[in-house]
């Protein structure tokens, strides 16, 4: 059975409440049937795969929630089913979006499997009481993948055997898996947007980091090819590739007005202008350009000092309201996202090196 399209990113049943943003939309992604499937077909290498569809995918993280410690929260769970096998397959995808590389993974990955055949375990045995004892009993084959945006490479071992001293040695007595490394900086965007789909138009705005990377992202894409690929997303995708867009404009300190124009062009199905016409929001190089001018303006013509003062305090008062604005635009999509205030809080105290008390007034101002 196919699982149900969500009417709304928090009915999406995300359960979304860790502190990292980008790991938040990635639980969306991979939680998601179309955007998981497109994945698998397309990432993993996995000749069984390659015809998986959105139906024969079912979300079942929350059976093993409890099992994730808060920073890996936006880990997912997967049962896959092949066609021409009745064995159920699961898939087991580890999202890392640390800054550094997490070099103990492929244990914490090791934790998750054997859970899991724990928990398969014990659900044949409610239903066959002494099956798991018998010859012909097996448990269902674990695939692992370690999917990475991080801008640094990804260093870490995803061997589980080289995470065990005297490997070589003892190497018949280890036990051992490989991970299957995905890597977001192992792909240009051509090789992305090549695939047509939705997942590759996420995994290229997730490339992005500062507003230089829109702008130089909207000089090499083909506005035509960026709009075939939406052209029949459905609605509720849509929402999601708006709401990891907002979640990066809002980074980026863009005003709220001037987001919701740009991500009303995905909700008309028109993403390519909205790159090709970020150059147009680069708001830091506006800013930027205009307080020069006006440097330059007064210089020229030699402004009195009393109208130079009100001059600079009316555009402190102009940043002081962008600012605010920003802060506004940042609770609402947190809270959007179904994140706690307390971890809100903290998010707002980071960016915006604010103090607790100030920040618990902005939440409760606009929460």
């Amino acid at each position: 059975m196919m699982t149900k399209e969500p009417n709304s990113l928090n009915a999406a049943g995300t359960g979304i409440s860790n502190t990292k943003l980008r790991d938040s939309s990635s639980k969306i992604i991979f939680g998601d049937p179309i955007l998981c499937s497109q994945f698998l077909r397309g990432y993993t290498g996995i000749p069984l795969l390659k015809d998986v569809q959105p139906e024969d995918i079912e979300n079942i993280t929350e059976r093993y929630v409890h099992m994730f410690v808060e920073e890996r929260n936006s880990d997912t769970v997967n049962r896959v089913r092949l066609k021409n096998i009745e064995m159920p397959f699961f898939l087991v995808s580890l999202i890392e979006h640390k800054s550094k590389v997490d070099y103990n993974v492929v244990m914490q990955i090791l934790r998750y499997m054997v859970f899991i055949w724990e928990d398969y375990e014990k659900e044949q045995e409610r239903l066959h009481p002494g099956i798991s004892k018998t010859k012909d009993f097996k448990y269902p084959p674990i695939l692992p993948i370690v999917y990475y945006d991080g801008v640094d490479n990804w260093t870490a071992s995803v061997q589980l055997r080289e995470r065990v001293h005297l490997n070589e040695l003892l190497r018949e007595y280890i036990p051992d898996f490989k991970c299957i490394l995905v890597q977001l900086n192992d792909y240009s965007n051509e090789q992305l947007l090549a695939k047509q789909d939705e997942l590759s138009l996420i995994m290229v705005v997730n490339k992005l980091h500062e507003a230089a990377d829109f702008v130089q992202l909207g000089q090499s894409l083909n506005e035509e090819n960026i709009n075939e690929i939406t052209a029949k997303t459905p609605e509720y995708l849509l929402s999601v590739i708006v709401c990891i867009v907002e979640i990066l404009l809002a980074k980026l300190n863009v005003p709220s007005e001037e987001v919701e124009s740009l991500t009303g062009l995905i909700k008309e199905r028109n993403m390519g202008e909205l790159f090709a016409n970020f150059k147009a929001y680069d708001v830091q190089a506006a800013r930027a350009e205009a307080r020069t001018a006006g440097r330059e303006e007064g210089l020229a013509e030699g402004l009195a000092e009393g109208l130079e003062e009100g001059r600079a305090e009316g555009r402190e008062e102009g940043r002081a309201e962008e600012r605010e604005e920003s802060i506004r635009k940042t609770v609402c999509i947190l809270k959007d996202l179904n994140i706690t205030k307390d971890i809100v809080v903290e998010k707002v105290m980071e960016q915006y090196e604010l103090t607790e008390e100030t920040a618990n007034k902005k939440i409760n101002l606009y929460w």
